[in-house]
């Protein structure tokens, strides 16, 4: 007689939830027709149980763990190993995602000839492009190191036979919705076939000390696809955000392990790939037209990065009973709070205007800092008259109206005299803590009231 029959199961491809049995809508997420059945492997079980128990190990103390200064490896690319903390971490594993035709391959295949290039061997394994197709996109982004490999394979248990007789330094796979282990029966992209070739490489960049890079597809609502265990599983989780339209990249780490998930790196699209943005601040501010109504120069913090960007905003009346607010780049919610503000302390009858606001240059800010340049910018649309040229405002706004302190009050004021601006609208109480600077004036406000007056006398 045959074995027993092999066991399936629903899987929600949308957040991994398991059923013997399958349902319209997933129970966990709410999504509709979202679980897919897939057939349970023993073998894969067991096979995953003996990997993970391969290595015997025992607990130890913490103070007695060997603390192994390595140096991190560095990428070449001055933006990337910043975000990543200052290089690459021996062992780690990063995911990164982002919208079709961002950057994300072209990223992964400069950052590996920068190792190459630095004496490292690199694996580049694509599961979407042939070797051809590589080689043609990595003449054109000059990225032919002789240490720089490249294949293309689909198959988890190939990958990493691979790796043990290559032993690169660093691997790349892209994209690792489009691998699968033999071992399963589900299509590659299935909860199953992402979840368990993730364990798979995790394991091997673990035992090997292997950086490993996973390139991951992102659904519409810009969440990276697959079940919320892969963010959950590897070391750091990278974002390249940016419209394709516009020639500006942001790279954001929404976890890092191993550094801080308040850096971000600027990069500028060009036709031999990504170019590093040394000064973002300038590259955000150099379209702009001085003496615009409307518009306001804000000093925001990315991690220890202060970048100038140039707030918009447009206030105009409508005719319909509930008012429009389409707000790109910042919090909606945010800037809604503030909006009713200005109507209660400001007199400022904005319930009866729409109101549209844009971070110029594609760029996200969400820090309390913003606000204040956030009701200058309605304010100077409402009043129609332009802030001052050579301003720049910034500060936190409360509830009652009042002008609360921010952090790194010198290094956002240094970054806007080093741009070649004259004037600065702080808060009151950072301007008492603030040293002497020549070359800029600092205004002190306590209130909306007095923000407004100072900047529209």
């Amino acid at each position: 007689m045959s074995g027993k029959a092999p066991k399936t199961i629903y899987t929600c491809q949308s957040c991994g939830y398991q059923s013997a049995k399958w349902m319209g809508r997933c129970p966990d997420c709410g999504k509709w027709d979202s679980l897919l059945e897939e057939t349970l492997s023993s073998a894969s079980s067991a096979a995953a149980r003996g990997a993970i128990s391969a290595d015997k190990s025992t607990p130890v103390p913490i103070d007695a763990v060997e603390a192994d200064d390595e140096e991190r490896r560095l990428t070449g690319i001055a933006e990337l190993d910043r975000v990543l903390g200052g290089g690459l971490v021996a062992g780690t594993m990063i995911l990164i995602g982002g919208d079709p035709g961002i950057g994300k391959s072209t990223l992964m295949l400069q950052a590996l000839s920068g190792l190459a290039e630095d004496g490292r061997t690199a694996l580049y394994v694509s599961g979407e492009e042939s070797v051809r197709q590589l080689r043609i996109r990595s003449r054109r982004l000059s990225a032919m190191a002789s240490s720089l490999y490249a294949v293309s394979e689909v198959d988890v248990s190939e990958i990493l036979a691979m790796v043990d007789r290559l032993k690169p330094d660093v691997l790349v796979v892209d994209s690792i919705q489009t691998m699968f282990h033999p071992e399963l029966t589900s299509a590659p992209g299935s909860v199953s076939q992402v979840r368990e070739s993730a364990m798979r490489l995790m394991l091997m960049a673990k035992r090997s000390g292997i950086p490993t890079f996973l390139v991951g597809h992102v659904t519409k609502e810009g969440a990276i696809a697959g079940p919320r265990l892969l963010e959950h599983m590897v070391d750091t989780v990278l974002y390249f955000e940016g419209e394709r339209s516009h020639v500006y990249r942001i790279l954001r780490a929404v976890k890092n392990r191993f550094g801080s998930t308040n850096e971000i790196g600027v990069f500028e699209m060009k036709d031999t790939g990504l170019a590093e943005v040394a000064n973002p601040s300038a590259a955000f501010l150099s379209e702009r037209s001085a003496g615009t109504p409307g518009s306001v120069v804000i000093p925001s913090m990315e991690g220890t990065r202060p970048i100038l960007v140039e707030i918009q905003a447009l206030a105009s009346s409508t005719s319909f009973g509930t008012p429009r607010r389409t707000i790109l780049g910042l919090d909606g919610n945010r800037v809604a709070l503030l909006v009713a503000v200005m109507e209660k302390k400001l007199g400022m009858h904005l319930l009866g205007h729409d109101i549209f606001m844009n971070v110029a240059g594609g760029v996200k800010v969400d820090e309390p800092a913003v606000d204040l340049g956030i009701v200058t910018a309605v304010a100077s649309s409402f009043l129609d008259r332009p802030v001052a040229e050579g301003t720049v405002v910034f500060g936190e706004v409360g509830l009652t109206g009042e002008i609360r302190a921010v952090g790194q009050v010198e290094t956002r004021v240094a970054e806007a005299r080093k741009l070649g601006f004259k004037r600065c609208v702080v808060p009151e109480s950072n301007l008492k803590r603030l040293p002497a600077m020549d070359g800029i004036e600092r205004i002190g406000v306590r209130t909306v009231e007095e923000a407004v007056e100072s900047l529209f006398d």
